[in-house]
């Protein structure tokens, strides 16, 4: 089985009527910010409790914008358009985010073609001081200088106003077909307070190719969750924390023993308060597909048992909150034979328990419907899809906290 990674200016595919439908009475319908043709919602809420919205717009036959809009009360600010461009590399499942400095300073990357080859572009960010109106000249956050593979990138807050990232980088591969020979390594940076870069470190030099990277603020500080990769091929997933200004060695969060020979592109999710830290993830492990969450009371250290909490037929694709009285929301794709597909949110507890699966939408199991999010503003749940097809678009939706059993 060879590694496989799918991308296009905008990934569209045909759905199901089911995509069509109204969301279920426990998800009140939200207005989106987004217009037509349009995929990659990415959430983020700030300390202030606004919530923060990137996603992609298909604007021509060959070019693609990054868009921005923030919800301020009950209404989206008009859409910024971050950037426009012909050689932004959209992919289904590595998109545009949006981070949130302690200031307000806003700071969003994208990908864009550095190279003529499939997979040669790079990861620029930008900034924004004045809550999107005016963005700064991108930058490239990558500086090896290679046309190769830069993606799948993560944000959290610093100190001193700075916003960190982690992302996959293939400097070290070497050209050829697919993602050619070598191994992908997760590479971190800074952007500071007045946009300068800081320096880049190795977090780690083997890890899946093309499986989204996420990251959370411990009590003790940054944790860093993705898909390692040994040299057997065993991808199961990995944490590295900074500890006293320094990063671990990475460390598995379960033992699954998935061993495939390809990326899978569905990387894990992690959220976290105090000492505690939660993962969440999907695995193939044993020819069966789960999604399984873990519970940290060490600040990522050391993890419990997992619990299984999808319906048996899961596509992956998770998120995961923790929310106000120490459970956690998980979500993901529960595959509905034959073609569809839905959104589901469940509650886990660190003993183990679970509430009844709740379904926020009906979408499709294609590619195209990508990563669908869920974060918490307030006590609601606030979740972005993607319903694909030739007008695809970005449906919305919220549900009190306390709805979820």
């Amino acid at each position: 089985m060879t590694r496989l990674r799918y991308f296009a200016l905008l990934v569209v595919a045909g759905c199901s009527p089911a995509s069509e439908s109204a969301p279920p009475p426990r998800l009140e319908a939200m207005a989106s910010p987004s217009g037509a043709r349009a995929g990659e919602p990415f959430l983020a809420v700030d300390g202030r409790g606004q919530l923060h919205m990137t996603w992609i717009e298909r604007t021509g036959d060959s070019s693609a914008a990054v868009r921005y809009a923030r919800l301020e009360d009950s209404t989206w600010t008009t859409p910024s358009t971050v950037v426009e461009r012909r050689d932004l590399f959209v992919n289904w499942a590595d998109f545009p985010a949006v981070a949130v400095a302690p200031s307000g300073r806003l700071v969003v990357h994208w990908l864009q073609r550095s190279g003529s080859g499939t997979y040669a572009y790079d990861v620029r960010v930008v900034q924004s001081t004045d809550q999107g109106a005016t963005w700064s000249a991108p930058q490239v956050l990558n500086r090896d200088g290679k046309a190769a593979e830069h993606g799948f990138l993560t944000f959290w807050q610093g100190s001193n106003d700075s916003v960190h990232a982690a992302w996959l980088d293939g400097r070290h591969m070497e050209a050829g077909d697919g993602h050619g020979k070598g191994a992908m390594s997760l590479q971190s940076s800074a952007v500071g307070a007045d946009g300068s870069l800081g320096a880049e470190l190795a977090l780690d030099m083997r890890n899946c190719e093309c499986c989204q990277v996420n990251s959370a603020l411990s009590g003790r500080g940054p944790v860093v969750v993705y898909r390692d990769r040994s040299e057997s091929e065993v991808r199961d997933i990995a944490i590295v924390r900074q500890v006293n200004g320094a990063w671990t060695a990475p460390a598995k969060v379960h033992d699954d023993g998935w061993q495939i020979a390809a990326c899978p592109v569905n990387g894990p999710a992690v959220t976290a308060r105090g000492d505690t830290v939660v993962v969440a993830w999907f695995t193939g492990a044993r020819d069966t597909a789960h999604v399984k969450v873990a519970w940290s009371t060490d600040a990522g250290a050391t993890f419990g048992p997992p619990t299984v909490v999808d319906g048996g037929t899961p596509a992956g694709r998770v998120d995961i909150e923790l929310l106000p009285d120490g459970s956690a929301a998980v979500s993901w794709l529960e595959r509905v034979p034959p073609e569809a597909a839905e959104v589901r949110v469940r509650r886990a507890r660190a003993d183990g328990s679970l509430g009844a699966p709740v379904t926020l939408a009906a979408t499709s199991g294609a590619r195209a419907s990508g990563f669908p999010k869920v974060v918490q503003r307030g006590q609601d749940l606030v979740a972005a899809w993607t319903v694909p097809g030739d007008t695809a678009r970005i449906l919305m939706g919220r549900m009190p906290t306390r709805a979820l059993p």
